[in-house]
């Protein structure tokens, strides 16, 4: 692939800096089209000297779009939402902008192009998210059907919205943590994986003409209960909580609550409605029963949470690095 323009739509974020090193380690060149490039500037530096080139797009505006894809050989669309704000809705940019990057794409020649999404993606859901998903699926799927469809479970590394997320909200309460996050009694099951071998499998994607019009689900080794991951979090930052289950028939109160805290300044909804929404499915490789690929079919054995989480709780347990816990 030396020499050849991978476009990525959402180069910046958690799992978009993975991969726009593993391209540039790979010897792709790589636009990254962000809606901030000024934000952005860190990327540079994971590839040679001109190899990383940053473009100012938002998927909201079929022109920026246009303008970011000219010259493309491949393109990696991971634009998403973890929850909605201000114009950031979940139509308009996980539905709208998957269907018009890949519209736009396909008049520019490119066929190798890869769409992540995430486990659960249903155009029918009772999930804001979820449904958004789903209807970015189609839509990209209807104007390059040769795309390869990337649907990753929960998604971890040091700075994942996930593992980090909680760790804070378990050091900063009070012993008994009055859980709106174990909903039905933190039943829900999930498949981490760890963001390297999402960068790799996204990669592998691009790269295995056989992925060309494929759906992948990928998932970590190991299948856990939330309240699992929760338990694994306080071994290792070193606290104690009590962990008490919430039934999801107080979900929508609890929900619209964290959207509140959500509405301050600089803030963050601990928890909404739709997220709850979500809780109630597990979100595993093949919960939706249809035939897809998995991360095994790149050669990619997976890592482990447990591998991985000690390298970055440390800065959650009472002490930092001095705490005495046990490797």
């Amino acid at each position: 692939m030396a020499g050849k323009l991978a476009v990525v739509f959402g180069g910046s974020g958690f799992i978009g800096r993975n991969v726009v090193r593993e391209l540039a380690k790979r010897g792709w060149r790589v636009r990254v089209a962000v809606r901030r490039p000024h934000h952005a500037l860190f990327l540079r530096p994971m590839g040679a000297v001109g190899q990383i080139q940053l473009a100012q797009a938002n998927v909201r505006y079929r022109g920026s779009i246009a303008e970011a894809l000219k010259g493309a050989d491949a393109v990696v669309n991971l634009v998403g939402l973890l929850h909605q704000e201000g114009a950031q809705k979940f139509d308009m940019v996980q539905a709208g902008g998957a269907a018009a990057i890949a519209q736009l794409a396909a008049p520019e020649g490119v066929t190798n192009f890869v769409h992540v999404s995430a486990i659960g993606a249903d155009a029918n859901s009772d999930s804001l998210y979820a449904r958004s998903k789903g209807l970015g699926e189609k839509a990209v799927r209807d104007a390059m059907p040769s795309a390869a469809i990337i649907r990753p479970s929960v998604v971890f590394g040091t700075e994942d919205k996930f593992f980090n997320k909680f760790a804070a909200m378990l050091s900063m309460t009070p012993p008994f943590l009055p859980v709106p996050i174990l909903f039905g009694g933190g039943q829900t099951k999930f498949q981490p994986v760890y963001v390297d071998d999402v960068a790799d499998a996204i990669c592998g994607a691009l790269e295995t003409p056989a992925a060309a019009g494929r759906t992948y689900e990928i998932g970590g080794p190991r299948v856990y209960t939330f309240k699992e991951l929760l338990e694994l979090v306080l071994k290792e930052t070193g606290r104690k909580r009590i962990l008490l289950p919430v039934p999801f028939a107080l979900a929508p109160v609890i929900g619209f609550a964290g959207e509140m805290v959500g509405l301050a300044p600089f803030f963050e909804p601990p928890v909404t409605r739709d997220q709850i929404r979500l809780m109630k499915h597990d979100n595993v490789v093949g919960a939706g029963g249809e035939t897809v690929g998995v991360i095994g079919d790149f050669g990619i054995a997976p890592v482990t949470v447990e591998a991985v989480l000690p390298t970055y709780m440390v800065r959650f347990r009472k002490y930092g690095q001095f705490a005495e816990v046990t490797a």
